[in-house]
């Protein structure tokens, strides 16, 4: 594994994770199972226990997640035969999955499409961890996901996946710089392309046919089994927001399914992560769920562009967004080597060359 960490850096690839694998250095009870793992990551499971907590945590430096559990713990949920995370309570659940990074290799996870898309505060906390979703190199220990469900209680059960983990060796964060020479060769985004600290994305609220715009979740719902796909009515969990003004007024403390203006491409050999803009454009958050991996809306994997969906969420006063306002940015990192599958292409890839688009657990429009 040592030769991960002292070749070429980069995000490590789909092949790079099956050494790890292979060599313990990411290891699991059961078995990892072949489909975690994607062109770019793996996906994380829960297990078999979810402890209702007080409030959110960090362990701190030196401490374990299982002593701070002592401190904020309410009572233990068994998890085995499917439980409900209720809306507004915090939860903290051992993955299935535990690490030994060798030293040079670092990660850092986040919460899949689909999870963001139900606005579940997904992240994951380590031993001695003062960062969420950050793993330092040299860690070796348990992983924990800590679930806050915002706008939806769900239903889970053990071997769901919420979260995904990245690896990478050394510095991986392409230049605004090597950006511009990638667009003028490799077009990452259609129409021009604005790249400031990434690629600058922006909201859609004039859309090319009709009048929808986008979803906000409705305040009083039933539960959701993350085990259903294309199982759900969206009118009975969704409101559809319609304008000819291409505005939108966002209320305070609703939650929002918008999508982006441009269509986006991740090359094979790059991967890339939606970030916030700046807390200056005004009073709202967009939700950055997940990574976008090798192969997403590039031509071709069978994108041929991929919009963004944004996850938006209003703070302090209600704010009123634009069309075409500059909402949020792809940070991209070059691949330590490409991927021998990538996203749409060699996967059974939920999102495709989406526009528009509510989670999978919901029947299509």
């Amino acid at each position: 594994m040592n030769k991960i960490a002292e070749t070429d850096t980069g995000v490590l690839s789909s092949q790079s994770i099956q050494v790890m694998i292979d060599e313990g250095v990411i290891a699991a009870t059961p078995d990892i199972i072949a489909n975690q793992i994607q062109p770019a990551s793996l996906d994380l499971r829960l297990g078999d226990v979810a402890y209702r907590v007080r409030a959110s945590f960090l362990a701190g430096e030196n401490t374990p997640v299982a002593e701070r559990l002592s401190e904020f713990e309410m009572h233990r949920i068994d998890l085995t035969g499917g439980a409900v995370l209720e809306k507004g309570a915090v939860y903290v659940v051992p993955l299935m999955e535990r690490l030994a990074l060798p030293e040079g290799v670092q990660a850092v996870a986040n919460a899949k499409s689909s999870t963001g898309r139900l606005d579940l505060l997904t992240r994951v906390v380590t031993d001695g961890g003062v960062e969420f979703d950050r793993i330092a190199e040299g860690y070796d220990g348990p992983l924990y996901a800590e679930i806050c469900p915002r706008s939806f209680s769900v239903l889970v059960r053990p071997g769901m996946r919420l979260n995904q983990i990245r690896f990478r060796a050394g510095q991986a964060l392409l230049s605004d710089n090597d950006l511009r020479a990638r667009h003028a060769r490799d077009r990452l985004v259609d129409g021009a392309a604005h790249i400031d600290q990434g690629l600058g994305f922006s909201v859609d609220s004039r859309p090319q046919t009709g009048n929808l715009i986008g979803y906000r979740a409705k305040p009083h719902t039933g539960v959701i089994d993350l085990g259903r796909i294309g199982y759900y009515d969206p009118a009975e969990y969704w409101e559809a927001l319609h304008t000819d003004e291409g505005r939108l007024i966002l209320d305070p403390g609703a939650f929002y399914i918008l999508v982006s203006r441009e269509a986006v491409h991740i090359p094979p050999d790059c991967a890339a992560e939606m970030a916030p803009y700046l807390a200056m454009v005004g009073e709202f958050r967009v939700h950055y769920a997940g990574f976008f991996d090798p192969g997403f809306g590039h031509d071709g994997a069978g994108g041929a562009g991929s919009r963004g969906v944004l996850e938006v969420r209003c703070h302090e006063a209600p704010f009123v967004l634009e069309h075409g306002q500059r909402v949020g940015r792809l940070v991209y990192e070059h691949m330590r080597e490409v991927p021998k599958q990538l996203y749409g292409k060699d996967l059974a890839s939920n999102y495709q060359g989406q526009g528009l688009k509510l989670s999978k657990h919901f029947k299509s429009l």
